[in-house]
């Protein structure tokens, strides 16, 4: 088939060189976000996306918003028989969804029809999920509503960061990606509806969804820091001053701190919750680098009874 792929960040990549490389399909294009600001310098910079498409000589198309007549112009000319897409991070009008003969076919990181939405690793690895996934699915005007393709399943490791998941993910599915495509070119997949039980939700996790509530039991706190990071990074503050967690560890034989309290060891750092403390491992404090909690700790000098949260102060 002759493909025009969809996507924007490093966790396309994967997919893009799958298609690639699979020799079968015809990359014609590439669709991505236009080039953003970033780095000190803010300068432009382009998609991750963008540049392993340029590394391979296929054109790269960087709309402003996927409803430009100019934009749609050009998809017309090139005709693609399906766009298989990967976090591409627009909404796609009816009038793009209409061009391709097999549509718009997204890769989702999970098991649909379980979170749905912008964020379903973080979500799943807040919510405690043994066992996600990555889906191929249809793309229709509802939010990842569409019927799916096909599926591959991945367990959740007990110290797995969305990051560490996200990036599993996104090998495995950029294989099940390719045998969609596959798929539909030979006629042997067929999408099939999604079931209406089991539907959940995954809006992007805000900063404010990444502050820790030390009330709540360890195995929240825990989770929500594991699914924070890279990001947006799960956070609290000391002294007034934001301080990032990076990595906590569950001490169950600690129960005798109060949520939010530090209690600072010679080389271990603990925080009460709401049920047993955690151990901090890697943390960090507001314009350094991060470091060893412990290290950390010594350099700011923790007085007995201080606390993290917003009711810190010395």
């Amino acid at each position: 088939m002759k493909l025009v792929f969809a996507g924007t960040p490093e966790v396309a990549v994967p997919a893009l060189d799958a298609l690639i490389a699979s020799g079968r399909h015809e990359v014609a294009a590439v669709v991505t976000r236009p080039d953003a600001p970033a780095g000190r310098g803010r300068h432009l910079v382009a998609s991750p996306v963008a540049e392993r498409a340029e590394e391979a000589g296929i054109e790269v198309l960087k709309p402003a918003k996927p409803r430009d007549e100019d934009f749609l112009a050009r998809l017309r000319e090139i005709a693609p028989d399906c766009c298989p897409v990967v976090a591409y991070g627009a909404l796609l009008p009816k009038a793009a969804l209409d061009i391709p003969v097999h549509g718009w076919v997204n890769l989702h990181f999970s098991l649909l029809p379980a979170w749905r939405g912008a964020a379903p690793v973080q979500h799943a690895l807040m919510a405690g999920d043994e066992i996600t996934g990555a889906s191929t699915f249809l793309i229709e005007e509802g939010l990842d509503s569409g019927p799916v393709y096909g599926t591959v399943t991945e367990q959740v490791r007990p110290t797995d960061t969305s990051g560490d998941l996200l990036t599993r993910l996104a090998f495995a599915g950029a294989g099940l990606l390719a045998a969609t495509m596959d798929g539909i070119e030979d006629g042997t997949l067929k999408a099939v509806p999604q079931p209406t039980e089991g539907v959940t939700f995954a809006p992007k996790i805000t900063v404010e969804d990444a502050q820790i509530d030390w009330s709540a039991p360890a195995l929240r706190v825990d989770r929500v820091v594991r699914g924070c990071t890279p990001a947006p990074g799960a956070w609290t503050v000391f002294r007034g001053e934001r301080l990032k967690l990076i990595q906590v560890a569950l001490t169950p034989e600690r129960d005798d701190i109060a949520p939010g309290e530090l209690s600072v060891g010679k080389n271990n750092v603990y925080v009460g919750t709401g049920s047993h403390a955690v151990e901090l491992l890697w943390v960090q404090a507001q314009g350094k680098k991060p470091m060893k909690a412990a290290d950390w700790a010594r350099g700011v000098r923790i007085a007995v009874g201080e606390r993290l949260g917003v009711q810190s102060q010395r």
